[in-house]
């Protein structure tokens, strides 16, 4: 093991034995010490943790996260006695056939649009939202 692994493995092990309070303060102190601005949240969905998603390039300077731009509409869920309304929404939203949006509407969760900017997805989402349907933006 080289010196670099045990000096690492050394710091785990006294983080570990912090209690929650100085745990926070730590993360606030190198967040300060290293200026750390945004807190990343992470969705249900896996991540690679690569040196690109973290903001770091191989010579550790900082490098620019890209937000991001293209967004999935996905139906969720479709209350029963909802049906026909939303399907008269997603046929127009697609530009789908009636057998189509069926199909889409009978089988949740379905994607309805693909690649979608952020407003286009939350256009969509607040349509289907105020006929019933729940909907998932990813």
């Amino acid at each position: 093991m080289n010196n670099q692994t045990e000096k690492t493995n050394k710091l785990i092990e006294e983080i570990k034995n912090l209690t929650l309070l100085e745990a926070y303060q730590l993360v606030k102190e190198l967040e300060k010490i290293f200026e750390i601005e945004k807190v990343v949240t992470i969705s249900n969905q896996p991540i690679s943790l690569s040196n690109a998603n973290l903001g770091i390039d191989q010579s550790n300077t900082p490098v620019a996260v890209q937000e991001k731009t293209a967004f999935d509409v996905i139906l969720s869920d479709v209350p029963g006695d909802k049906k026909i309304g939303i399907l008269k929404i997603v046929r127009t939203i697609t530009g789908f056939g009636l057998k189509e949006s069926k199909d889409i509407v009978d089988n949740v969760p379905k994607s309805i649009k693909e690649g979608v900017t952020k407003e286009e997805s939350e256009k969509i989402k607040a349509e289907l939202e105020n006929a019933g349907a729940k909907v998932l933006i990813k």
